[in-house]
């Protein structure tokens, strides 16, 4: 598993229904992708869920690099280039993945939470955290999904979960889901990814 996130921060008065309309017109594009497990179309808006910004940041959970090679220079990524500008790509080895209670549930929140890899720690005690995290915040109730990454670059974690509801049990950015694209889902490896 493979997770990637670009983010695109908008002016405060950015008429967010712009890019609400955009995902309502091409959302389904993405969904029979091949080698895509999840592409979770995510807003934020500034004033609403604590958010400090508008943002459109969608995150992608692939089962295959070619998947994910294909979207970034096979055209579909141009097209969201061509509009915004050609934003930072940021990717994550996945850790870990677990589907959530609420797995048949309409996913309509997400949180993000990124936190840095400390120096002096044993790479495999912050691993098996991780791993529990996921496990915890898939058994929480109201959650569709629940995934673990590092950039390895950066020693940089990374906690993603849906939620079908607007209280998340879950620290982090706080997304507003559009659409959720997700013809590999059931082909993403459960639990640990090593």
């Amino acid at each position: 598993m493979h997770a990637m996130q670009y983010e695109l921060t908008l002016p405060a008065d950015y008429d967010t229904g712009i890019i609400r309309e955009r995902v309502a017109r091409i959302g389904h594009l993405l969904d029979d992708w091949d080698g895509l497990g999840t592409k979770s179309y995510l807003l934020r808006e500034r004033g609403r869920f604590g958010s400090p910004v508008n943002q459109y940041a969608p995150f992608y959970l692939w089962n295959t690099v070619e998947g994910m090679n294909t979207f970034l220079w096979g055209g579909a990524f141009q097209r969201l280039s061509d509009d915004f500008g050609r934003p930072v790509v940021r990717q994550w080895t996945g850790l870990a993945y677990e589907e959530g209670g609420a797995v048949g549930g309409s996913a309509r929140f997400a949180v993000r939470r990124r936190e840095p890899v400390p120096d002096g720690v044993e790479l495999a005690d912050v691993t098996a955290r991780a791993t529990g995290e996921t496990e915890r915040l898939a058994g929480a109730d109201g959650a569709v999904l629940a995934a673990a990454a590092v950039d390895t670059s950066r020693w940089e974690l990374v906690h993603f979960s849906l939620w079908e509801h607007d209280t998340p049990k879950a620290d982090g950015d706080v997304f507003q889901v559009l659409h959720l694209s997700a013809p590999g889902r059931d082909r993403l490896p459960r639990g640990r990814q090593w």
